[in-house]
């Protein structure tokens, strides 16, 4: 059967795609190097939702929800990565000098108690006695 054209429009037939072929696209895609739809375009793929069916079937990630795949793409997901990063670093500093100045004002030394007991535990630990100190 030949393909027809009508008004300028061409018809293509469906393609069977071979395995490998799929599971190329769909590792791709989970990677991040792709979207679905980007990889859709690339290798010529008609159908609209051919990739995600190939994605539900094939891939290891959950592909079930299209929403939240649309939200969370790779660098999305390494710059909520790197601002959380970034504000526990905050917090560990404002904690160490809360324990400076609790140290300078009590007249106490936290970190090296924790520490020594610390140490203590792990030697502990170490050696098998399993009896437990009093942390």
């Amino acid at each position: 059967m030949k393909e027809q054209e009508v008004k300028g429009y061409q018809r293509k037939t469906q393609k069977d795609y071979s395995l490998a072929f799929k599971l190329e696209i769909v590792d791709a895609v989970e990677k991040g190097e792709l979207t679905y739809k980007q990889a859709q375009f690339r290798y010529g793929i008609q159908g609209r939702s051919t990739v995600l069916v190939w994605l539900r079937k094939h891939g290891r990630l959950d592909w079930k929800e299209s929403e939240a795949m649309k939200r969370d793409t790779p660098n999305k997901k390494i710059r909520e990565l790197e601002k959380k990063l970034k504000r526990l670093e905050q917090e560990k500093e404002v904690l160490n000098r809360a324990i400076d100045i609790a140290d300078s004002q009590l007249n106490t030394d936290i970190r090296k108690k924790y520490l020594s007991l610390l140490s203590e535990a792990t030697e502990q630990a170490q050696s098998g006695n399993s009896e437990p100190s009093d942390l």
